[in-house]
Formats: structure tokens, sequence, C-alpha cells
């Protein structure tokens, strides 16, 4: 059975991740590959990248779920304990980070694929939603890469925290002056 707050935090990340799709999914591949600069992402690669970001943290979250239920507890530090994810990266972030390479769109293709593959993992959150059942979300500890030790809570917030931090980005890009109209 889901807990209430794994049922009410998987219910923030696919509001943010629909908030994403509906932003995107009329772009003409035109719109989806402009970028801004030389050095921003398009909103295709913005999309790729929250897909691959996804998987990652969906995948991390789950096995260090298995662990808990296998006995294995976080022994290290928690500094980031208790804190809402916002407050944990308002403090551990730099105003510009770099995502790490496994998150780093890098395979391009269509505005289209990157809609699709992100609108697939509704159906892994869903299935990870039943694993967390019956778990403390509070000794289901991962590393981020950036931010250190998370919780399962908080990195169910994050995920919904970056689809929303990319769904910036992207109204972003389609405001740009030069934006294919």
């Amino acid at each position: 059975m889901v807990t209430l707050m794994v049922h009410e935090l998987v219910g923030s990340v696919e509001r943010a991740r629909t908030a994403v799709i509906d932003a995107v999914r009329n772009l003409r591949t035109d719109q989806g590959s402009f970028k801004p600069t030389p050095v921003e992402w398009s909103i295709a690669e913005n999309v790729e990248h929250l897909y691959l970001a996804e998987i990652s943290g969906l995948t991390k979250i789950w096995a260090a779920a298995r662990q808990v239920r296998d006995g294995i507890a976080w022994e290290g530090d928690r500094p980031n304990h208790g804190k809402s994810i916002e407050s944990v990266v308002a403090t551990t972030w730099k105003p510009k980070e770099m995502a790490p390479g496994i998150a780093t769109p890098h395979m391009g293709g269509p505005l289209e694929v990157w809609i699709s593959s992100l609108r697939s993992l509704r159906s892994v959150l869903a299935d990870l939603a039943k694993e967390l059942g019956g778990l403390d979300l509070e000794a289901i500890v991962f590393p981020h890469f950036l931010s250190g030790p998370l919780d399962g809570r908080q990195r169910l917030e994050f995920l919904r925290f970056h689809m929303e931090r990319h769904l910036e980005q992207i109204r972003r890009v389609q405001s740009h002056p030069a934006f294919p109209k």
C-alpha cells in the first residue's frame, strides 16, 4: 500500500511533468531545436535532460529502497536531513550548475521522442511508489552528485523541483526574441 506522503509526492512530480509536456507538445521541429546561444540548451535538449535525469534518479531511489528492504541502513552523514529540497539546493548549488554526464543531453533527436520518453516514466514512477509502500522515506538515502545525501522524500521532491526549474528554462527559450514564430 502506498503511503499518503508518497502519493502526494508522486502527484507533485506528475503535475510538474504534465506542465512540461503541455508547454512543449505542440512545438514545431524548428522551435524544439532552437538554441538562444550556442551554449544554451534547446527545448528538445532540456526535455532529453529531464528524461535522463529522472530515469537516473528513479533508479537511485529504487536501489536505496531495496537496500532498506535488505536491512542495509545508510551510515554516512546526513547534512540535509529534514530540509526541503529548495533549502538543500539553495545551500549546495552554485547559480549555474553543470549536469552530470549521465544526464547531459547527448543523443539528440526530435522533441517528440523526448516528450514520449518523459511521458513513459509515469509508469516507472508508479511502480516505484508501490516499491516504497511501507518504507520510511527518511531511511531511503542516496547521495545526489551536488547536494550530497538525500532521503526518499527529498529525492521525490527533487524530481518535481527539477522539472519546474527546467520548465522555467524552456519558457525563457520560448520568450527569446529570435525564437521561431
